[in-house]
C-alpha cells in the first residue's frame, strides 16, 4: 500500500497556469511560484460570491489521529466534479509545528490530496514565514520604542505583545529577554506563542482587502501607557510596514487536487487556540469561481464550526447551503468509552454508547440552522452493523448520512456524499444562521450562552485576571465584538480526559486576550497552550531526502 506521500509524487500535475485558466483567473491576476502553485491578485465580487454554494466540513470531537476533515473536503469536491459540478476547496495551510510534531503533515491523504504536497506541508508560498516576520518586527519595534522612552512620561506601563515561531517548543512559553546589561534593552518576562496564534494571522485570515488589512493592523492593542490609555499599533507608527511585510501574504494560494480540480489554500489558525478557518479571501475566491465552494472548520464542531459561524461569517457575511459533519467509527467508540488501543476493534456496544457524541454534534449544528450530511470516513476494519446503526441514528435525529471512501478511492469515493450535499442545496438548503449569541451581549454572556447551547456546560467562572481585562474590554469597545474560546479538542469540556459527553459542567477562564485588530476576544479555558510542545516521538525523526525525493512526510 502507497504511502501519502508516494501517491502524491507518482501524481501527473497540470501546470498552475492551466488550472487557472479551467477557473476563468486572468492570467495578469496569476503570480506563479514554480510550476505547480501561485498567488491569485484576487478582487471580490460579493454579486458572484452570493450565487455560489458554500459547503462547511466539520466533524465530531477526535481521537489522536483526527477525523479526516481535510481528506473528506478534498473528496467532497472530487466527487462533486464526478457529477458535473464545477467545485474548488478551500482550506488552511499546514503549521510546521504539527507537522514536525504529530501529525507529520495536512494535505490531506490517500487519493484525495491537495498538490503539491510536500510544497504546502513546507514553506509553500512563504505565508507563515511572512505573518512569523510582521509579528516578530512588531515585538522588536515595541521593544526599540521602550528602550528609547525608558524613564520618559511615553514609556508603557505595560506590554501585551509577545513574539511567535512556526515550531512547537515549550521552552520558549515563558522566557526573560533584554538580559546582559543596558544596551541590550529593557529586562522583562514575555514569551512565544506558535504562529497560528497570532493575532496577525488572524487579522490576515479575516481581512477582506488590502484596505481592511491595514485598517485591523492599525487596531492591534500593544500596551497601556501609565495613564491607563490604550497604546496601538496605529499610536506606534508600524501600520506601513506591517502592511509591506504582508502585501504578498495576503493573496489566496491556488494548487490542485489529485485529480486536477483547483484549491485555494490560505492561513492557518488553529481552531484549538484561535478561530480555526483559512482567510476569507480563498473562501470569497473558490465562491467567485465555483458552482460549489467547500471549506473546513478546525476539530470538533463546538470549536471549528462554532466559530466559523459566530465569527467568520459574521465578518464574511456568508452562510453555509449545507453542512459535513464527518465521523469515524474509531471517534466514536473512543467515545463511547473503549479503550484507545481497542477502537479499530468491532464493539458494537461501545459504538453506541459513542453515538451520543455524535447526537450532540448535530443537533448543535441544527440549533445554528444547519441543514448537516453526516460523512462516515469508512476504513476496512468497520463492520456493516457499525455502520448501519449510525446511519439508522442519523436518520432519527433527522440528518442525511452517506459513507465516504474518498481516501481510497479518491473522487469516486465520496459520489454518494456528494449527491447528498447536492439534494439538500437545491431540495432543503440550511436556514439562516442562528447564532448562538448577540453581539450585543457581553462578553461573560456570549461565554454562557456558548457553554449552555454547544459544549453542554451548567456556567463560566472567570479568574481573577480575565475579570480584570473585562474592563479593558469594555473601555475599548469591544463587549461587542464575538468570542472565541480555547480550549482542548478532545472534549466538550476544558478537560481532554472527559470523553463522551459530560453534562453540567463547569469552564473555567483565567485568561481574556483582546484581539483588537481581529475584532474578537479570546478566552483562554483549561490548562490550553498557545505555544504547543513536540510529542515523545516527533514525525520530524522520521523524514529525510534522498537524491532530492523527500520521505517521511505522510
Amino acid at each position: 500500500m502507497l504511502s501519502d506521500i508516494e501517491i502524491a509524487q507518482q501524481a501527473q500535475l497540470k501546470p498552475i497556469a492551466t488550472v487557472a485558466q479551467e477557473i476563468g483567473v486572468a492570467e495578469h491576476s496569476l503570480e506563479p511560484y514554480g510550476k505547480y502553485k501561485a498567488k491569485i491578485d484576487f478582487k471580490a465580487d460579493l454579486n458572484r460570491i452570493q450565487q455560489s454554494n458554500l459547503i462547511l466540513v466539520t466533524a465530531t470531537t477526535p481521537n489522536k489521529s483526527g477525523s479526516g476533515k481535510t481528506t473528506t473536503s478534498v473528496a467532497l469536491t472530487q466527487g462533486l466534479q464526478k457529477l458535473g459540478k464545477k467545485a474548488i476547496v478551500a482550506l488552511r495551510e499546514p503549521s510546521l509545528g504539527p507537522c514536525f510534531g504529530m501529525k507529520g503533515g495536512a494535505a490531506g491523504g490517500g487519493y484525495s490530496q491537495v498538490l503539491p504536497m510536500e510544497d504546502i506541508n513546507l514553506h509553500f508560498t512563504g505565508d507563515f514565514h511572512a505573518i512569523t516576520s510582521a509579528n516578530n518586527t512588531l515585538a522588536a519595534l515595541i521593544d526599540n520604542y521602550q528602550y528609547n522612552h525608558k524613564g520618559k512620561p511615553t514609556q508603557l506601563k505595560s506590554v501585551l505583545w509577545r513574539r511567535v515561531l512556526d515550531v512547537n517548543d515549550r521552552s520558549l512559553r515563558n522566557i526573560l529577554s533584554g538580559l546582559g546589561g543596558s544596551t541590550n534593552g529593557i529586562p522583562q518576562e514575555t514569551g512565544f506563542d506558535i504562529t497560528p496564534a497570532s493575532e496577525i494571522m488572524a487579522i490576515l485570515c479575516l481581512s477582506t482587502s488590502i484596505e481592511d488589512l491595514k485598517r485591523r493592523l492599525g487596531q492591534i492593542l500593544l500596551g497601556y501607557t501609565y495613564e491607563g490609555n490604550a497604546f496601538r499599533v496605529s499610536d506606534l507608527g508600524a501600520v506601513g510596514a506591517l502592511t509591506i511585510l504582508l502585501k504578498d501574504a495576503i493573496n489566496p494560494n491556488l494548487v490542485q487536487t489529485l485529480e486536477g480540480g483547483a484549491a485555494f489554500i490560505h492561513g492557518g489558525p488553529f481552531a484549538n487556540i484561535a478561530h480555526g478557518c483559512n482567510s476569507i479571501m480563498a473562501t470569497y475566491a473558490a465562491l467567485q469561481h465555483a458552482e460549489y465552494a467547500v471549506t473546513e472548520a478546525g476539530f470538533g464542531s463546538d470549536l471549528g464550526a462554532e466559530k466559523f459561524l459566530n465569527i467568520k461569517c459574521r465578518a464574511a457575511g456568508i452562510q453555509p447551503k449545507a453542512t459535513v459533519l464527518v465521523t469515524t467509527t474509531q471517534s466514536l467508540k473512543l467515545h463511547g468509552f473503549v479503550a484507545e488501543a481497542d477502537i479499530k476493534k468491532p464493539d458494537l456496544e461501545g459504538l453506541k454508547l459513542g453515538l451520543a457524541n455524535l447526537e450532540r454534534h448535530i443537533q448543535n449544528l441544527q440549533n445554528l440552522g444547519q441543514t448537516v450530511v453526516v460523512a462516515l470516513n469508512q476504513f476496512h476494519f468497520d463492520t456493516e452493523e457499525e455502520l448501519q446503526a449510525i446511519e439508522d441514528y442519523c436518520n432519527q435525529l433527522g440528518a442525511s448520512f452517506a459513507r465516504n471512501t474518498g481516501f481510497a478511492y479518491g473522487g469516486d469515493g465520496a459520489v454518494e456524499l456528494a449527491k447528498k450535499v447536492v439534494e439538500i442545496v437545491e431540495n432543503r438548503p440550511s436556514k439562516a444562521i442562528q447564532h448562538t449569541y448577540d453581539l450585543a451581549d457581553s462578553v461573560e454572556t456570549k461565554l454562557e450562552k456558548i457553554v449552555q447551547k454547544v459544549y453542554g456546560g451548567k456556567n463560566v467562572v472567570l479568574g481573577d485576571s480575565a475579570r480584570s481585562t473585562l474592563k479593558q474590554i469594555i473601555a475599548l469597545g469591544g463587549n461587542e465584538w464575538p468570542v472565541c474560546i480555547a480550549k482542548t479538542q478532545y472534549s466538550f469540556s476544558d478537560n481532554a480526559k472527559k470523553v463522551g459527553v459530560e453534562k453540567d459542567f463547569t469552564i473555567r477562564i483565567d485568561k481574556l486576550i483582546i484581539n483588537a485588530g481581529a475584532e474578537f476576544i479570546v478566552a483562554v479555558a483549561g490548562d490550553i497552550m498557545r505555544m504547543p510542545g513536540l510529542p515523545k516521538d516527533p514525525a520530524a525523526m522520521g523524514m529525510d531526502i534522498v537524491d532530492g525525493v523527500i520521505t517521511g512526510l505522510s
